[in-house]
């Protein structure tokens, strides 16, 4: 719930606090996934881009933390209903630089290249039933895993 913050040294703990329990606790991830839905909807609903932003890589860290097993990748697939719906709005939020150079890539704030990552984390984690619920509710994402 902490991650709707946006005042600066309450922002960097919520988000900090939020990796260092998923390194220490990865085990313990998959259980909780349920009770984690609601505050990344509200995060979403925001429509912050610096929030959304920082939720998008949160769901990204959330799914690669248990890399053996695989799922909490699979408990995301039933709430994608969920947290997808706002993703939709957000996808084409691309920045249009033309022939320049965007130098700010590592900082990873581009909203549209954002999402399309997470998508693609969420297909490649959530296991066979990932990419139809993802096309479901996002038509214009295309697959990344070659069948």
């Amino acid at each position: 719930d902490g991650l709707r913050e946006v005042e600066m040294p309450y922002a960097f703990l919520a988000e900090q606090g939020v990796y260092d329990m998923m390194q220490v606790g990865a085990s313990k991830v998959a259980p909780v996934v349920p009770q984690l839905i609601v505050p990344i909807k509200t995060a979403l609903n925001t429509r912050n881009r610096s929030v959304i932003a920082k939720v998008l890589k949160v769901l990204q860290a959330l799914v690669k933390c248990d890399q053996e097993e695989n799922m909490v990748g699979q408990a995301l697939v039933s709430y994608y209903q969920r947290i997808l719906p706002i993703l939709n709005i957000f996808i084409r939020q691309n920045d249009n630089l033309g022939d320049r150079i965007d130098y700010g890539q590592y900082k990873r704030c581009n909203l549209g290249e954002l999402i399309m990552e997470t998508l693609e984390v969420f297909e490649r984690y959530g296991g066979p039933h990932a990419f139809i619920n993802i096309k479901y509710l996002v038509p214009v994402y295309e697959s990344v895993i070659i069948r």
